[in-house]
């Protein structure tokens, strides 16, 4: 009977000794899986943060395109009124001086430099009155 009772024993204390270890893995396992999941997800959120900090940049990039394309171009300047007028005042006064003298030559030489001056200073004073 002792036998028996020590053999009950034995087996008993086997199989609980079994148990305990097949807890053991198995607890040992889901860790494992929670943390593989955790490692997971941090991957994935990580992948997202390097998307999200891209698309900053390009947007970035495209308001920066977009207030530069959108900021004044200088105007190109033209002739100033000045020009202009010493211009035109230059070919009338030619014309009419050629036209007025009997030496069409020297007229139209008189008459264009007086007609250059006539009309820069015309011209001028239209550029001040612009400016103010």
């Amino acid at each position: 009977m002792k036998k028996i009772v020590l053999l009950m024993v034995l087996v008993l204390i086997a199989v609980s000794c079994k148990d305990v270890a097949a807890e053991k893995a198995a607890q040992e396992k889901a860790k494992q899986a929670t943390v593989d999941s955790m490692k997971l997800v941090m991957e994935k959120q990580r992948a997202i943060d390097s998307m999200k900090t891209v698309m900053a940049q390009e947007e970035a990039k495209q308001r920066q395109a977009a207030q530069s394309s959108t900021a004044e171009t200088p105007k190109k300047k033209g002739m100033s009124n000045t020009a202009k007028g010493a211009l035109i005042g230059a070919g009338v006064g030619a014309v009419t001086g050629a036209v007025v003298s009997k030496k069409k030559g020297e007229g139209a030489v008189i008459g264009g430099l007086a007609g250059a001056a006539v009309g820069a200073g015309t011209g001028a004073v239209i550029d001040s009155k612009k400016k103010k």
